[in-house]
């Protein structure tokens, strides 16, 4: 099973006979990041439905929009501690557009390190400032704050259905176009008979090392 740090994507030691936890040598113990699929959206919603967690998908998709793969963190003893999903098409000012929807229980940091964030979870003093935009979930306005990531990409984290919410986007300026109409669906959601298009895996999902 190939899998790395959430935090960093580094190699982690497997448990043991001392240890039930999965442990990264900078990060201590995580919980496992498995290695980014592909693939169709039967295989994306029977992996989603081991998830405790939201699987985040815009829509109505918007025009040139492809699911780019996905990932999930966790022991498979367990459900899914986050998931994180890639959406691609081609940008406005040409080049590649990639948008990563990560949703994540507290303190497993996968959505930071996406955003090129030291820690694990946003900076309160963010969330206590007025909200930068708003997505509907199920019909409710779900506020997001765009947080100081790194300089090629915007971040946006919020929370929704008790988990962090993070949106990643390249190029800084996409954004992911969020403003108040904007609408996710959580995958996991039978309701949902979404015609997902798929494309191949997008480069900014989190690697894991092989070596």
């Amino acid at each position: 099973m190939l899998v790395g740090c959430p935090r960093c994507s580094g190699r982690l030691q497997a448990p043991g006979l001392f240890s039930s936890d999965w442990q990264c040598e900078t990060h201590g113990p995580v919980p496992p990041l498995h290695a980014a699929t592909g693939g169709s959206l039967a295989a994306l919603r029977q992996r989603a439905a081991s998830s405790g967690v939201p699987v985040w998908a815009p829509w109505p998709l918007p025009t040139g929009w492809v699911c780019a793969g996905a990932s999930f963190v966790g022991d498979d003893r367990a459900p899914a501690v986050a998931a994180v999903v890639a959406w691609s098409a081609p940008a406005p000012l040409g080049g590649p557009a990639d948008v990563l929807l990560v949703a994540e229980e507290p303190g497993v940091g996968l959505g930071a390190a996406l955003a090129g964030l030291d820690e694990p979870d946003p900076d309160p003093q963010v969330l206590a400032g007025p909200a930068s935009t708003k997505v509907q979930i199920d019909g409710h306005p779900c506020s997001l704050w765009e947080v100081a990531a790194a300089a090629d990409r915007a971040a946006y984290v919020g929370e929704a259905l008790g988990c962090w919410l993070w949106a990643v986007a390249w190029p800084s300026e996409l954004a992911l176009e969020l403003h108040d109409e904007a609408r996710l669906v959580d995958l996991r959601d039978p309701g949902h008979e979404l015609p997902v298009p798929f494309g191949a895996l997008s480069p900014r999902l989190p690697l894991v090392s092989s070596d």
